[in-house]
């Protein structure tokens, strides 16, 4: 959505916002109609933004009914982290082979960056969520260091189903400082270009939300 000045611009984000601070309610059933009535748009803009926000996995529409904020249970999120597990394994495998050793510095560069954000954010006024903003952005560096569009387009496809699992295991007694060490321990082989050790680490922080039973 690039129109930042458009109806649907506005809608998106406002409903994405309301989403994330949970402002609104996962067992609701939603009309578009009352929904358009207290954004003060039109019904057509309002759908546009809500075809937007079923893409990147926000909501489900209900046909000729209106639309429910997603849930998280046990199948979606086993899925997501198996195709995060696909996906950012191999760009592991990318970016220890990668031969721009330039491409290679700048990403650990930004990474170091990222894990001292992390650290700082596990005791901020504002954890969880600035942890989880943070870690999120780690993941993403990986990510985009493929320069993949398709890459790309699914992770922001998941990215509210990462938010929800994220969310559920930071409620368990340690996990954000078990997270941040695990980041850095893939960091630290990624570093020293132990690809094998990094894509392990890596796999097995991803899994951990399901080892956890979280739902």
């Amino acid at each position: 959505m690039n129109d930042t000045g458009s109806l649907q611009y506005q809608a998106y984000h406002t409903i994405k916002e309301q989403i994330l601070s949970k402002s609104l309610d996962s067992e609701v059933l939603y009309s578009e109609t009352r929904m358009a009535k207290e954004l003060g748009i039109s019904r057509t803009p309002l759908r546009e933004a809500l075809q937007y926000l079923s893409q990147e996995g926000y909501i489900t529409i209900i046909p000729s009914r209106g639309f429910m904020i997603r849930r998280l249970d046990k199948e979606t999120m086993r899925e997501s982290i198996q195709v995060r597990c696909a996906i950012e394994g191999f760009c592991v495998h990318l970016a220890a082979g990668c031969d721009d050793k330039k491409r290679v510095n700048i990403l650990l560069k930004d990474m170091e960056e990222s894990l001292t954000k992390q650290k700082a954010a596990l005791s901020a006024k504002n954890f969880p969520e600035s942890f989880t903003e943070e870690d999120h952005k780690f993941h993403m560096l990986l990510v985009h260091f493929a320069e993949n569009s398709e890459f790309n387009h699914l992770f922001q496809r998941l990215l509210y189903t990462i938010h929800l699992t994220t969310a559920n295991a930071l409620t368990v007694a340690g996990r954000a400082q078990a997270t941040y060490e695990e980041h850095l321990s893939f960091y630290q082989h990624l570093k020293k270009g132990d690809s094998l050790q990094a894509y392990n680490v890596l796999i097995t922080h991803l899994m951990m939300p399901l080892n956890m039973n979280i739902i």
